[in-house]
């Protein structure tokens, strides 16, 4: 029944984003325009479109048209909410409508379950090129949070409908380019509960420009949500599910690369069979063609090497070694005597130069992010230890006196000469950042250096400070020299004995891979980027340490 409308009525703000779809465009208005709910506002966010986007909806004056330059469909959808006024949310891609009851079926559910953050339903896949339709409508009741790690269910997001306090709490991830939707589900089903059902309200129009035919990508970026998810996994029975869902994406998207081979080798029509698949990884059950059993082993036999590389290739390294070692509870355990040390199966390094020789130091990867982060506060009066090089780099304009401490005087640019741990001649509140990489393991006291850090600095200035965790020890003449290593509990009491705990901020970066690459001396380009940036605090090859006095 549909609601009355008076001044009681919740208002539905309907957000349309449109890139380059003009053409398909006053279809997706006419459905909004023609439901059985009508209290609604309706948003169109134009993500920079060179078409008639614009003219489309001029030519209907209850849009609000908003247009931003191109962003990506995550900003897109994040600047339709910055201004919409409704109690609920819905999202329609220029190229889909709803079907005349969709608001009305999804509010009356929420209505119906107030502690609810969302309703989604079912949805109709409509092929363009055949001209045909197919019901897509999983039902899933509860485990909602789980049921979403095992495969997206709801499949298409223009059937969920939104509590507008969802978005106070969450807002889509712009740095991803196709499954933004599905990790907002993942956030949501999380924390809050959901209500999912198998009405039917809206159609997906499928045709060859639709962002999901990327299967690569799709594939790539839905791991890639599940790996974000896996570090807040709490139970045996989420890990599970976890688990479920990377072997459901992979194999939905490696029977869809299979099948994009076949195209330009083409085999006829007969030579499929249609089929149908419940898997969750595409909101089953799904009608699909699938060649015939004879002819698939044939093929696959001949291209399947082919499909290997390209998945390969596309899911990043990182994503699957921490499913497969961290997650995966039973068949991942490489069996004693099995293992294949290759190029480390030595027992001397690659490099006995930290890697300087092959590329670069892997630890200055991790020295400089650090750095780059805390650049704000690199002003000033800046003092650096041994030279000035990150103060320029990273303090640049910002920095109005540059200073240099030196061990000895055989650096002629230092301003300063001695011991970091014994310095009375550097006088005291001077300074609005040091710079203080690197240097702490090779101060026998280095607890009297970081009081020296701590007298010299102006009050409200920042010490960063950088120091090894796992590491070979050097084998010029700063061995000798080489007294310690550090852990963060290590660093957070000897910080706490100068610097107030709620003013000192302590990170570790690092993994087992990247601490034996380091041992080994591999350099910084040996190493990809997504095996550097997994973290794990239990390999610390570098503690980094930012205190304000």
């Amino acid at each position: 029944m549909v609601k009355p409308l008076n001044t009681l009525s919740p208002l539905v703000s309907v957000i349309i984003t449109c890139y380059n779809h003009g053409k398909y465009l006053p279809k997706a208005i006419e459905s909004v325009h023609s439901q059985s709910y009508q209290y609604f506002e309706l948003l169109v966010v134009d993500d920079g479109s060179v078409d008639n986007t614009k003219t489309v909806c001029l030519n209907y004056p209850k849009v609000k048209y908003i247009y931003q330059e191109n962003a990506g469909l995550s900003a897109a959808r994040n600047m339709g909410i910055k201004h919409a006024n409704g109690d609920y949310v819905v999202f329609l891609d220029a190229d889909d409508w709803l079907l005349d009851k969709a608001l009305e079926i999804n509010l009356n559910y929420l209505e119906s379950d107030v502690n609810a953050a969302f309703a989604s339903g079912g949805h109709t896949l409509y092929s363009e090129l055949e001209d045909k339709s197919w019901n897509i409508q999983q039902e899933v009741t509860e485990n909602h949070y789980c049921k979403m790690l095992e495969g997206n269910f709801i499949g298409m997001h223009a059937t969920v409908m939104y509590r507008s306090w969802v978005f106070e709490k969450f807002a889509y991830n712009t740095s991803l380019r196709y499954c933004e939707d599905y990790d907002l589900y993942l956030q949501i089903t999380r924390s809050y509960p959901i209500v999912h059902h198998t009405q039917l309200i809206a159609v997906y129009r499928q045709h060859s420009h639709n962002m999901s035919l990327n299967y690569t990508e799709m594939l790539r970026y839905a791991l890639l949500v599940l790996e974000a998810q896996g570090k807040k996994i709490k139970t045996s029975k989420e890990k599970k599910s976890l688990i479920t869902g990377v072997e459901s994406w992979i194999a939905y998207y490696s029977e869809k690369l299979f099948e994009q081979v076949l195209k330009p080798l083409n085999i006829k029509n007969s030579d499929y069979s249609l089929k149908e698949t419940n898997t969750m990884a595409n909101g089953g059950p799904l009608r699909y063609k699938r060649l015939k059993t004879g002819k698939m082993k044939y093929l696959k036999e001949a291209i399947n090497p082919k499909i290997k590389n390209t998945i390969k290739k596309l899911i990043p390294s990182s994503v699957l070694n921490s499913f497969k070692k961290k997650y995966k509870t039973t068949g991942t355990k490489t069996l004693t005597g099995k293992v294949n040390l290759g190029s480390l199966n030595r027992t001397t390094p690659l490099s006995t130069e930290f890697g300087y020789d092959r590329g670069g130091p892997v630890d200055r990867y991790y020295i400089e992010k650090f750095l780059k982060e805390s650049a704000p506060f690199i002003k000033d009066r800046v003092l650096e230890i041994g030279d000035n090089a990150y103060t320029l780099k990273y303090g640049g304009s910002k920095v109005t006196k540059s200073d240099i401490l030196h061990i000895d005087d055989s650096n002629e640019q230092a301003t300063f000469v001695g011991d970091l741990s014994n310095a009375p001649h550097i006088p005291s509140n001077t300074f609005d950042c040091i710079v203080l990489t690197q240097t702490l393991h090779l101060i026998y006291d280095y607890k009297a250096a970081i009081e020296t850090c701590y007298r010299i600095l102006k009050p409200g200035g920042t010490l960063l400070l950088t120091v090894p965790g796992i590491s070979h020890i050097a084998q010029d003449g700063w061995g000798k020299y080489w007294l310690w290593s550090f852990t963060d509990a290590s660093m957070q009491k000897i910080m706490g004995e100068y610097f107030e705990e709620n003013k000192v901020s302590i990170n570790t970066y690092g993994n087992v891979l990247v601490a034996s690459a380091f041992l080994y001396g591999l350099g910084l380009p040996e190493i990809p980027k997504e095996k550097l940036d997994h973290h794990d605090p239990h390999y610390q090859v570098i503690i980094t340490v930012g205190a304000v006095k």
